[in-house]
Protein backbone atom coordinates (compact mmCIF):
# COMPACT_ATOMS: atom_id res chain seq x y z
CA UNK A 1 0.00 0.00 0.00
CA UNK A 2 1.26 3.49 -0.82
CA UNK A 3 2.22 5.38 2.31
CA UNK A 4 3.22 8.79 0.93
CA UNK A 5 1.58 11.40 -1.25
CA UNK A 6 2.67 9.74 -4.50
CA UNK A 7 0.15 8.03 -6.75
CA UNK A 8 1.48 4.88 -8.42
CA UNK A 9 1.33 4.97 -12.20
CA UNK A 10 -0.27 1.81 -13.59
CA UNK A 11 -0.37 2.87 -17.25
CA UNK A 12 -0.14 6.12 -19.20
CA UNK A 13 -2.71 8.56 -17.75
CA UNK A 14 -3.74 6.13 -14.99
CA UNK A 15 -2.71 6.22 -11.31
CA UNK A 16 -3.78 4.57 -8.05
CA UNK A 17 -3.32 5.09 -4.33
CA UNK A 18 -4.72 2.99 -1.47
CA UNK A 19 -5.66 4.59 1.85
CA UNK A 20 -6.40 2.82 5.14
CA UNK A 21 -10.08 2.07 5.76
CA UNK A 22 -10.58 0.37 9.11
CA UNK A 23 -13.73 -1.68 9.64
CA UNK A 24 -14.16 -3.76 12.79
CA UNK A 25 -10.40 -3.62 13.24
CA UNK A 26 -9.54 -4.80 9.71
CA UNK A 27 -8.09 -2.63 6.96
CA UNK A 28 -10.24 -2.98 3.83
CA UNK A 29 -8.46 -0.12 1.99
CA UNK A 30 -10.03 2.79 0.15
CA UNK A 31 -8.58 2.87 -3.35
CA UNK A 32 -8.47 6.16 -5.25
CA UNK A 33 -7.95 6.00 -9.02
CA UNK A 34 -6.88 8.97 -11.11
CA UNK A 35 -7.65 8.99 -14.85
CA UNK A 36 -6.22 11.78 -16.99
CA UNK A 37 -8.04 12.58 -20.21
CA UNK A 38 -6.30 13.83 -23.34
CA UNK A 39 -7.58 17.29 -22.42
CA UNK A 40 -5.48 17.14 -19.25
CA UNK A 41 -8.52 16.99 -16.99
CA UNK A 42 -8.58 14.40 -14.19
CA UNK A 43 -11.30 12.06 -13.02
CA UNK A 44 -10.72 11.44 -9.31
CA UNK A 45 -12.48 8.13 -8.68
CA UNK A 46 -13.37 7.67 -5.00
CA UNK A 47 -12.72 10.10 -2.18
CA UNK A 48 -10.31 9.69 0.71
CA UNK A 49 -8.89 11.72 3.61
CA UNK A 50 -6.73 13.71 1.22
CA UNK A 51 -3.77 15.53 2.80
CA UNK A 52 -2.33 18.76 1.44
CA UNK A 53 0.41 16.58 -0.05
CA UNK A 54 -2.17 14.39 -1.77
CA UNK A 55 -3.91 17.41 -3.26
CA UNK A 56 -0.61 18.77 -4.54
CA UNK A 57 0.30 15.36 -6.01
CA UNK A 58 -3.05 15.14 -7.79
CA UNK A 59 -2.79 18.66 -9.16
CA UNK A 60 0.69 17.84 -10.45
CA UNK A 61 -0.89 15.15 -12.65
CA UNK A 62 -3.33 17.48 -14.37
CA UNK A 63 -6.36 19.70 -13.87
CA UNK A 64 -8.88 18.20 -11.43
CA UNK A 65 -12.07 17.87 -13.44
CA UNK A 66 -14.45 15.61 -11.53
CA UNK A 67 -14.77 13.86 -8.18
CA UNK A 68 -16.65 10.59 -8.44
CA UNK A 69 -18.01 8.17 -5.85
CA UNK A 70 -19.53 5.23 -7.68
CA UNK A 71 -21.90 3.75 -5.11
CA UNK A 72 -24.49 5.06 -2.68
CA UNK A 73 -22.77 3.77 0.46
CA UNK A 74 -19.37 5.21 -0.46
CA UNK A 75 -19.81 8.43 1.52
CA UNK A 76 -17.21 7.76 4.25
CA UNK A 77 -14.77 10.40 2.99
CA UNK A 78 -17.15 12.46 0.87
CA UNK A 79 -16.83 15.61 2.97
CA UNK A 80 -13.04 15.36 2.90
CA UNK A 81 -13.12 14.97 -0.87
CA UNK A 82 -15.41 17.94 -1.30
CA UNK A 83 -13.23 20.07 1.00
CA UNK A 84 -10.07 19.13 -0.90
CA UNK A 85 -11.64 19.95 -4.28
CA UNK A 86 -14.48 22.38 -3.53
CA UNK A 87 -15.16 23.72 -7.03
CA UNK A 88 -15.20 20.79 -9.46
CA UNK A 89 -18.32 18.70 -10.19
CA UNK A 90 -18.93 15.86 -7.73
CA UNK A 91 -20.49 12.89 -9.54
CA UNK A 92 -22.41 10.24 -7.58
CA UNK A 93 -25.54 8.07 -7.83
CA UNK A 94 -28.95 9.66 -7.23
CA UNK A 95 -29.59 9.76 -3.49
CA UNK A 96 -25.95 10.31 -2.56
CA UNK A 97 -26.40 14.03 -1.92
CA UNK A 98 -29.04 13.32 0.72
CA UNK A 99 -26.54 11.14 2.60
CA UNK A 100 -23.67 13.63 2.50
CA UNK A 101 -25.58 16.88 2.90
CA UNK A 102 -24.31 18.69 -0.20
CA UNK A 103 -25.22 18.74 -3.87
CA UNK A 104 -23.85 16.15 -6.28
CA UNK A 105 -24.47 15.49 -9.95
CA UNK A 106 -25.47 12.14 -11.50
CA UNK A 107 -22.76 10.02 -13.10
CA UNK A 108 -25.06 8.89 -15.88
CA UNK A 109 -25.11 9.93 -18.61
CA UNK A 110 -21.34 10.29 -18.47
CA UNK A 111 -19.92 13.74 -19.28
CA UNK A 112 -19.48 14.29 -23.00
CA UNK A 113 -15.83 15.24 -22.41
CA UNK A 114 -15.13 11.58 -21.58
CA UNK A 115 -16.25 10.41 -25.03
CA UNK A 116 -13.91 7.88 -26.60
CA UNK A 117 -11.74 7.64 -23.49
CA UNK A 118 -13.93 6.57 -20.55
CA UNK A 119 -17.12 4.52 -20.61
CA UNK A 120 -19.55 4.34 -17.69
CA UNK A 121 -22.28 1.82 -16.89
CA UNK A 122 -24.56 1.79 -13.85
CA UNK A 123 -24.99 -1.79 -12.68
CA UNK A 124 -28.69 -2.55 -12.81
CA UNK A 125 -30.71 -4.76 -10.49
CA UNK A 126 -29.07 -3.60 -7.25
CA UNK A 127 -30.96 -0.42 -6.27
CA UNK A 128 -29.46 -0.14 -2.78
CA UNK A 129 -25.99 0.20 -4.32
CA UNK A 130 -26.47 1.84 -7.73
CA UNK A 131 -22.82 0.97 -8.38
CA UNK A 132 -21.23 2.33 -11.54
CA UNK A 133 -18.33 0.74 -13.44
CA UNK A 134 -15.88 2.73 -15.58
CA UNK A 135 -13.66 1.62 -18.42
CA UNK A 136 -10.50 3.55 -19.23
CA UNK A 137 -10.38 2.65 -22.89
CA UNK A 138 -6.73 3.49 -23.73
CA UNK A 139 -5.28 1.32 -20.94
CA UNK A 140 -7.97 -1.40 -21.14
CA UNK A 141 -8.66 -0.93 -17.42
CA UNK A 142 -11.95 -1.59 -15.67
CA UNK A 143 -12.47 0.56 -12.56
CA UNK A 144 -14.92 -0.82 -9.99
CA UNK A 145 -16.18 0.41 -6.64
CA UNK A 146 -17.72 -2.47 -4.67
CA UNK A 147 -18.84 -5.08 -7.20
CA UNK A 148 -15.95 -7.28 -6.06
CA UNK A 149 -13.11 -7.02 -3.54
CA UNK A 150 -9.63 -8.38 -4.30
CA UNK A 151 -7.39 -9.48 -1.42
CA UNK A 152 -4.79 -12.20 -1.61
CA UNK A 153 -4.39 -14.90 1.03
CA UNK A 154 -1.56 -13.12 2.85
CA UNK A 155 -3.67 -10.86 5.06
CA UNK A 156 -3.39 -10.18 8.80
CA UNK A 157 -5.44 -12.75 10.70
CA UNK A 158 -8.26 -10.39 11.70
CA UNK A 159 -8.57 -9.01 8.14
CA UNK A 160 -8.67 -12.55 6.76
CA UNK A 161 -11.40 -13.54 9.23
CA UNK A 162 -13.52 -10.52 8.31
CA UNK A 163 -13.07 -11.24 4.59
CA UNK A 164 -14.17 -14.83 5.12
CA UNK A 165 -17.32 -13.61 6.88
CA UNK A 166 -18.06 -10.91 4.29
CA UNK A 167 -17.09 -12.82 1.14
CA UNK A 168 -16.06 -16.40 1.87
CA UNK A 169 -12.82 -18.27 1.42
CA UNK A 170 -12.27 -17.07 -2.15
CA UNK A 171 -11.73 -13.32 -2.23
CA UNK A 172 -9.11 -12.98 -4.94
CA UNK A 173 -11.45 -11.53 -6.24
CA UNK A 174 -14.87 -12.17 -4.68
CA UNK A 175 -18.30 -10.59 -4.31
CA UNK A 176 -19.35 -9.61 -0.80
CA UNK A 177 -22.47 -11.10 0.73
CA UNK A 178 -23.98 -7.62 1.33
CA UNK A 179 -23.60 -6.73 -2.38
CA UNK A 180 -25.09 -10.06 -3.43
CA UNK A 181 -27.99 -9.61 -1.01
CA UNK A 182 -28.70 -6.19 -2.55
CA UNK A 183 -29.33 -7.66 -6.01
CA UNK A 184 -33.11 -7.63 -6.36
CA UNK A 185 -33.47 -8.13 -10.12
CA UNK A 186 -31.16 -10.95 -11.13
CA UNK A 187 -31.86 -10.72 -14.85
CA UNK A 188 -31.16 -6.98 -14.93
CA UNK A 189 -27.94 -7.59 -13.01
CA UNK A 190 -26.87 -10.32 -15.43
CA UNK A 191 -27.60 -8.02 -18.37
CA UNK A 192 -25.34 -5.37 -16.81
CA UNK A 193 -22.58 -7.93 -16.27
CA UNK A 194 -22.89 -9.00 -19.92
CA UNK A 195 -22.52 -5.35 -20.95
CA UNK A 196 -19.42 -4.85 -18.79
CA UNK A 197 -17.84 -8.18 -19.77
CA UNK A 198 -18.34 -7.14 -23.38
CA UNK A 199 -15.92 -4.25 -22.84
CA UNK A 200 -12.28 -4.64 -23.84
CA UNK A 201 -10.30 -4.78 -20.58
CA UNK A 202 -7.55 -6.82 -18.98
CA UNK A 203 -6.61 -4.89 -15.83
CA UNK A 204 -9.19 -4.36 -13.05
CA UNK A 205 -8.91 -1.77 -10.29
CA UNK A 206 -11.19 -2.53 -7.35
CA UNK A 207 -12.31 -0.07 -4.70
CA UNK A 208 -11.15 -2.36 -1.90
CA UNK A 209 -8.06 -4.49 -2.34
CA UNK A 210 -5.21 -4.99 -4.79
CA UNK A 211 -5.14 -4.33 -8.52
CA UNK A 212 -5.82 -7.28 -10.81
CA UNK A 213 -3.02 -6.57 -13.25
CA UNK A 214 -3.86 -9.20 -15.88
CA UNK A 215 -6.56 -11.70 -16.86
CA UNK A 216 -9.03 -9.38 -15.16
CA UNK A 217 -11.96 -10.31 -17.35
CA UNK A 218 -11.56 -14.03 -16.68
CA UNK A 219 -11.10 -13.45 -12.95
CA UNK A 220 -14.16 -11.20 -12.76
CA UNK A 221 -16.19 -13.80 -14.65
CA UNK A 222 -15.04 -16.50 -12.22
CA UNK A 223 -15.98 -14.34 -9.22
CA UNK A 224 -19.46 -13.77 -10.66
CA UNK A 225 -19.85 -17.48 -11.32
CA UNK A 226 -18.77 -18.31 -7.76
CA UNK A 227 -21.41 -15.86 -6.48
CA UNK A 228 -24.11 -17.63 -8.49
CA UNK A 229 -24.29 -15.33 -11.51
Amino acid sequence: METNSEFRELAPNLWRKAYPLKMLGADLLRVVTIIRLQSGKLIIHSTAPFTHGDVAAIRALGEPGWLLDGILRHDTFAKEGRAAFPIIPYLAPPGFSEAVGFATEPIMPAPSEWSGEVLAHEIQGAPVARDTALLHVPSRTLVLTELVFNFDDHQPLWTELLLRVAIGGEHHPGMTRPFKAGIKDVEAFKDSMAEILGWDFDRVIVGHGEVIESDGKAKLRSALTAAGF
